[in-house]
């Protein structure tokens, strides 16, 4: 696995074999839904709701945190010490027309 810094991100990205999807903007909604964009140039809908009584993910039933929503290691971060797996939100996310 190989760190490179990518410009369009303003951050460091880690690739294996082949490169990695990866986040590179986010805009969370008081729903629990992230809009985001992907390195591929796909807009797609992740719902968040279903994780919230999840682990770590519990904090995030903070409204204002969960607003807070930031890309991060071309992934969505919040603080810290949560983050999300670009290719989770990407396998369960839904394509934006």
């Amino acid at each position: 696995m190989k760190t490179l810094y990518d410009e369009t991100l303003n951050d460091y990205i880690c690739i294996g074999d082949e490169e990695l999807i990866n986040v590179t903007a986010v805009e969370p909604s008081p729903d629990y839904s992230l809009a985001l964009t992907f390195s591929n140039g796909e807009k797609r809908l992740f719902n968040f709701l279903p994780l919230l009584d999840r682990g770590l993910f519990r904090i995030l039933k903070n409204k204002t945190l969960f607003m807070s929503a930031h890309v991060g290691c071309g992934t969505v971060v919040w603080n810290d010490d949560i983050d999300i797996a670009p290719e989770r939100l990407y396998a369960e996310s839904r394509l934006l027309p």
